[in-house]
């Protein structure tokens, strides 16, 4: 017997693309942003958020998206591209992952007259006590979520294409220890993807483990504002 799926109905093995988020060079999309203009739609870097939101969506249609690779001009390649655009949600969720981007892991403090105070909260607390419990309230409700993945320390807007995106149907909870079950467009179909955070003193930097298709640490994540579109037919 496979994993029983938190929301649902959906499992990656039997909900997501079949192909995995590896595509030819296309032309960047060049993106207005409050930092300048930022190329993120080259398609031979990933359509990670493209893919998420388009797999959400065709979830929310009842319908399985197709098994296909779709080709450049095609109809599903656009609209992956365009949901690709709308998960970034100009100018306020670049702003955040710019934001978290600059921010340290842990919380950095402030000794005044003789008292320590915070000064600055990390990442790694916005994570644990200002993202974790929307995550999980959607999870609850039976609702998938869309994740923002920041894993570069940067103030150089061009880095923003370093981040990642991938979408959550479950999590698991031992202890101080918060499992999130991930679909990601970097390993496809895999209903073993996991991202696990310790949450125990997010104040000092919460420790952070994944098997996500990506080569680089995970600093933090956070919920994405997502609303369903229709897919294409086809």
């Amino acid at each position: 017997m496979g994993p029983v799926p938190d929301v649902s109905g959906f499992l990656p093995s039997q909900s997501a693309f079949a192909f995995t988020n590896s595509w030819p060079s296309e032309p960047a999309i060049s993106v207005n942003t409050p930092f300048g203009d930022v190329n993120i739609g080259d398609a031979s870097n990933g359509l990670c958020g493209g893919m998420v939101f388009a797999v959400r969506d065709y979830f929310a249609a009842g319908r399985t998206p197709p098994e296909e690779r779709p080709a450049e001009g095609t109809p599903l390649f656009r609209f992956i591209v365009n949901r690709l655009v709308t998960s970034w949600d100009i100018p306020r969720g670049v702003a955040k992952y710019y934001q978290w981007m600059t921010l340290p892991n842990a919380d950095t403090r402030l000794e005044i007259f003789g008292l320590e105070v915070v000064g600055v909260r990390g990442v790694s607390w916005r994570t644990v006590v200002e993202e974790l419990p929307s995550i999980r309230a959607d999870l609850d409700g039976g609702q998938l979520c869309c994740l923002g993945v920041v894993t570069t320390r940067s103030t150089k807007p061009a880095d923003l294409g370093l981040n990642h995106q991938v979408l959550t149907y479950g999590y698991e909870v031992d202890g101080s220890t918060v499992t999130l079950k991930i679909y990601d467009p970097n390993r496809g179909r895999d209903d073993d993807v996991r991202i696990t955070i310790e949450t125990g003193n997010p104040s000092n930097g919460a420790a952070v483990r994944h098997n996500i298709g990506i080569t680089r640490r995970i600093r933090g994540i956070f919920r994405v504002t997502y609303v369903p579109v229709t897919p294409p037919v086809g």
